[in-house]
């Protein structure tokens, strides 16, 4: 390529958009394979001005040596997502280093292309879109001036956006009819490596807290009518019942229980949850939840699980009520809700003697246990401190400091030791109410652990000691904007202070974060389901009828942009020629067709010699198109008589 001024302007541009594609891909490769990309193109853009510093033959043998050495020595699997992206974007720095010609150019900027559409297996937020779909505008604008379509790459920017702006129409008629496939389960295949945060299956003291100064989105749940109020805002995860006194864990052989379906009554909760991508087949519903569909399933605990594939978002339709009888207890569930790992000390025995725990009822009990924490100085505190080998007694006798999993441990290991069936739940309370779009978004700070007893007539009743120490904890999420480790804890309160500081920017979040719930409602998870869901409400049903639909469609918009383009090109016609063709296409239908390269003068001859009786009306229509296609001064008015005469003549 000719090394000019403009086509190294192209050549900057080219680089830096390349960099600009390869940018958001920083968090997932290993830092060396990122690191040495960005050297190739930072070298690659210092020999735009200086070709000499480019690398020989054999340096780009050793660059290429390099790349493999890294590729080895950083792998992250052989197939999948990673191990592909990072493969694809040490080819592309490697290609970088030998762009001579035009064609290199435009192999770069194919690649380009494929690297910037990889970012969607990472992050599919609409400001994401925003900037993958501007690095792809100056992609097509590349390509349309390498081409030679635009010199300016300002006018080619602006063709780029035309060219997008008419594909816009049949892009959106794709996605909508297009058939869509679940994807393959070996796609799953290297996505093991994203580091997500989530409930464990073990509960330990720490585990709910270290979730607790965490903002990540876990799921959001739109309700057809009214949101449920904050105390009955509990969304259900898994139930330990095994304890080795210091962990708890889901029992062994939970699945084996009976699974009789609770009664429920009250007022019903009809709501979608969409949740965000999740390493275990847990989907959070409302206690209790009653009705739902497949994919969706209730374990014995009642807990909803998900036989889909994980990792990915989805989206559960699920009705819960908040009054419920679960019904009598087996024996296995006994079992493991009264199983305590020894004897308990004199002095837990004497607590739950002086509660009454051994000789009145367990209700009675209960009231006076939630009595003791909110008497004898509990305190709530995310940064507890440290517990000796024995945490349940180190915490009830000495600390008397802890969050949830602290008093919902306690909890459940008192009652076992008035032989009282009792379990810890783990899962999440609350969540922040968005008013602009009626749903009711769950992050991680808002992990809970809560208690439920069995009772006599009752079934499993749920129990929440944490709310007797800090009932702002269940009235209000925590404020995690705020929240540091060993610092006090914030409330979202409406009423606080910085609450009204900062009510404007909370009003913005609340109506980005609807917007956000839309594009992934309806856009990101607009899979095979919902399409066929969303399509059979216009009476497309099945993969043929859409197919159909999408071929008249496409034909219709070929049809109307031919047409389009044809109209354009009459109207840019000449006015002189097009009211000569008219006269022309009158004589045509008695048989005088002009030849091609027949000139006017010679067709006005030879017509006037068959029509003989027109001769005066084609001189005078010949004598006004000569003079305004090829008179030196056209008098523009001569266009309204030679319409006139044209429309008079009836040959």
């Amino acid at each position: 390529m000719k090394a000019t001024a403009s086509h190294q302007k192209l050549q900057f541009l080219l680089f830096g958009t390349v960099g600009l594609a390869v940018l958001p891909h920083y968090p997932h490769l290993p830092p060396l394979s990122f690191g040495f990309f960005a050297a190739l193109l930072g070298w690659r853009l210092l020999g735009v001005r200086h070709p000499a510093w480019l690398p020989g033959r054999r340096v780009l043998f050793l660059l290429l040596l390099l790349g493999i050495v890294l590729l080895f020595t950083e792998r992250q699997g052989i197939l999948g997502r990673d191990a592909g992206s990072n493969l694809f974007i040490t080819a592309l720095g490697l290609k970088l280093m030998e762009t001579k010609r035009e064609r290199d150019s435009c192999l770069i900027v194919y690649m380009a292309f494929v690297a910037a559409a990889t970012q969607f297996l990472y992050e599919q937020s609409i400001l994401f879109g925003a900037y993958i779909g501007l690095v792809c505008c100056l992609l097509l604008a590349l390509l349309i001036a390498m081409n030679g379509l635009q010199h300016h790459i300002a006018q080619a920017l602006k063709l780029a956006m035309v060219f997008v702006l008419q594909a816009a129409p049949l892009a959106a008629a794709m996605f909508i009819l297009f058939p869509r496939l679940d994807p393959p389960k070996w796609l799953a295949i290297g996505s093991e490596t994203r580091n997500r945060t989530g409930l464990s299956e073990v509960l330990e003291p720490g585990s709910i807290t270290n979730l607790g100064l965490s903002d990540e989105l876990v799921f959001r749940a739109r309700f057809d009518g009214p949101l449920p109020p904050p105390h009955q805002r509990y969304w259900r995860g898994p139930v330990m019942a095994a304890t080795d006194g210091k962990r708890w864990v889901q029992a062994q052989n939970f699945e084996r229980y009976p699974k009789p379906d609770p009664q429920v009554s009250g007022r019903p909760y009809r709501y979608t949850l969409l949740l965000e991508p999740q390493e275990k087949n847990w989907v959070f519903a409302l206690d209790m939840p009653a009705e739902f569909s497949p994919p969706l399933s209730r374990n014995a605990n009642f807990q909803m699980v998900t036989s889909e594939m994980r990792g990915q978002r989805a989206a559960y339709k699920l009705t819960s009520y908040p009054d419920y009888n679960t019904g009598p207890l087996s024996s296995a569930e006994y079992r493991d809700a009264t199983q305590l790992p020894g004897t308990p000390s004199a002095r837990v025995k004497d607590l739950v003697a002086r509660l009454h725990g051994y000789d009145a009822a367990p209700e009675l009990f209960i009231k006076n246990l939630l009595d003791h924490f909110r008497r004898e100085n509990f305190r709530y505190t995310l940064e507890p401190p440290k517990l000796d080998a024995n945490p349940i007694e180190s915490f009830l006798f000495d600390t008397r400091a802890g969050f949830c999993s602290h008093y919902a441990s306690a909890f459940v290991y008192l009652m076992r030791a008035a032989q009282i069936p009792a379990r810890v739940v783990t899962g999440y309370q609350g969540g922040e109410t968005n008013e602009v779009g009626n749903f009711i978004q769950v992050r991680q700070a808002d992990a809970h652990a809560w208690a439920e007893v069995w009772l006599d007539r009752h079934g499993w009743v749920r129990y929440d000691p944490t709310a007797a120490v800090a009932p702002e904890r269940i009235e209000y999420p925590l404020d995690v904007s705020r929240l540091s480790p060993g610092e006090t804890i914030y409330f979202e309160s409406a009423a606080g202070e910085f609450g009204k500081i900062v009510s404007f920017l909370k009003q913005a979040g609340l109506i980005w974060d609807t917007v956000d719930y839309g594009w992934q409602r309806w856009i990101i998870n607009y899979n095979g389901t919902h399409q066929a869901h969303f399509l059979a409400g216009f009476g497309i049903k099945g993969s043929r009828a859409m197919l159909n639909w999408l071929g008249a469609i496409l034909l219709a918009v070929t049809v109307l942009s031919s047409l389009a383009i044809l109209y354009r090109r009459r109207r840019q016609l000449d006015p002189a020629l097009r009211i000569y063709a008219r006269f022309c296409g009158r004589l045509a239908r008695k048989g005088l067709v002009k030849g091609t390269g027949e000139g006017p003068k010679d067709f006005a001859e030879r017509v006037k010699a068959a029509l003989p009786e027109h001769a005066d009306e084609v001189d005078g229509i010949t004598e006004i198109f000569m003079n305004l296609r090829y008179g030196r001064r056209p008098n523009p008015q001569n266009i309204e008589r030679l319409k006139r005469r044209v429309a008079a003549f009836k040959p």
